[in-house]
């Protein structure tokens, strides 16, 4: 049982005050979400993304739930790749992304006219509205770390994953050196709010966004809850030095 008291940044807070405040921070940001992330990142967010599909290895006729699938990045790029496999077998099979997010302005903001094969599902990552082993492969990419209920929402991708799928979580977290990671801290705290507050006019909400990934266990903690929650083979591999990893695992 998790403790009565989450993390919101620095602080800690009930499960319903985080619940209610990162659905704030969200539908304050979701119009320049894309935007942040490629100041921020100076694009390579983009990098570590296509990294994350290509593990994923998309094939014709699979199913992917995209959890915190906001703006649709993610399953638009899973789609992509699986239609590009489809062609060259001169397949007509084709690959459903279900795009969720606990936050519907997100979802919104995400829409694009051309945009086929990606239903939205407003819903809470610990509760998936999806029935047992019905998914080839369950993605998360920077939204694990605002979950509430992290393990619960472990167990729920495993649940809806078949056997042999596949888990791929993306997320930040910590640097493999110490002096990387003092100048890492430094350029967080002292430009990410500040090109927050002025792309967006939220400096808050970068804060807690900054605050949140000091608070997320290192690689391999959080490797061992993957585990925990039934996964198989789970590994991850670091990107930029830690400053992302991508966590993978197995249903069996």
């Amino acid at each position: 049982m998790e403790d009565d008291k989450v993390s919101f940044g620095f602080e800690d807070v009930s499960r319903d005050e985080k619940t209610r405040r990162v659905k704030g921070v969200f539908a304050s940001v979701a119009g320049k979400y894309d935007l942040m992330n490629d100041l921020m990142s100076a694009g390579v967010h983009r990098v570590w993304k296509a990294n994350m599909i290509a593990w994923l290895n998309p094939q014709p006729g699979e199913t992917l739930i995209d959890v915190a699938g906001g703006t649709g990045d993610i399953a638009r790029a899973f789609l992509k790749r699986a239609d590009e496999v489809a062609r060259r077998r001169r397949s007509t099979t084709r690959s459903m992304a279900f795009v969720s997010d606990i936050n519907e302005a997100m979802l919104v903001a995400g829409i694009k006219p051309t945009d086929e094969n990606m239903p939205r599902v407003a819903c809470d990552a610990a509760n998936l509205p999806f029935p047992d082993r019905c998914a080839d492969a369950v993605t998360i990419s920077f939204g694990i770390r605002n979950v509430v209920e992290i393990d619960q929402a472990l167990r729920e991708f495993r649940r809806v994953l078949k056997p042999g799928g596949r888990f791929a979580c993306l997320e930040f977290s910590h640097m493999t050196h110490a002096a990387l990671q003092e100048a890492y801290d430094k350029y967080s705290f002292n430009v990410i709010p500040a090109l927050g507050g002025f792309v967006t006019g939220d400096r808050a909400s970068y804060q807690y966004l900054v605050e949140s990934i000091r608070r997320f266990p290192n690689q391999d903690d959080f490797a061992e809850r993957v585990k925990a929650a039934g996964f198989a083979q789970v590994g991850y591999q670091n990107y930029s030095g830690g400053v992302a990893a991508l966590h993978t695992g197995w249903a069996v």
